[in-house]
């Protein structure tokens, strides 16, 4: 092949490769507190809004919390199944928080995630990007 030839194949194929659409960016897998309301019963009902731009669908996804009471004092632990999360969707999820008044919790600690993997992927790690926000009268925190 000439030399010219070749860096006419060169050019071509640049040119390609700059056409291409860019590859999706990774972005967070977000956690939302948006909302406390007493649950029927007694205990507290939690709303919480998981917004995942990640590029991946999640098909397990669990969290442990610890709930602490308005003096910071962990009052119990809880586990969350929040699973299945799609791929580029807000999902809102709904969880009870037993024996214990909204007005009574001060914070929600993230302890752990117990369970965090991505569709047809082994487990991930997933503190690297998960946020965490709350809208409601807790604080939740990792």
């Amino acid at each position: 092949m000439s030399l010219l030839r070749m860096i006419a194949a060169a050019a071509t194929v640049t040119a390609l490769v700059a056409s291409a659409a860019p590859a999706q960016q990774a972005g967070p897998l977000s956690v939302e507190l948006n909302k406390m309301e007493p649950a029927e019963g007694g205990g507290c009902r939690a709303y919480f809004l998981f917004r995942n731009e990640t590029g991946k669908s999640f098909e397990g996804f669990e969290m442990s919390l610890a709930i602490l009471n308005g003096t910071g004092v962990i009052d119990r632990l809880l586990s969350i199944d929040a699973a299945p999360l799609p791929v580029s969707r807000t999902t809102l999820k709904l969880f009870e928080i037993p024996q214990i008044g909204c007005e009574d919790i001060s914070e929600i600690l993230l302890h752990d995630l117990t369970a965090c993997k991505p569709q047809n992927e082994p487990e991930a790690d997933c503190f690297g990007f998960l946020t965490l926000d709350s809208k409601a009268g807790a604080r939740l925190v990792k």
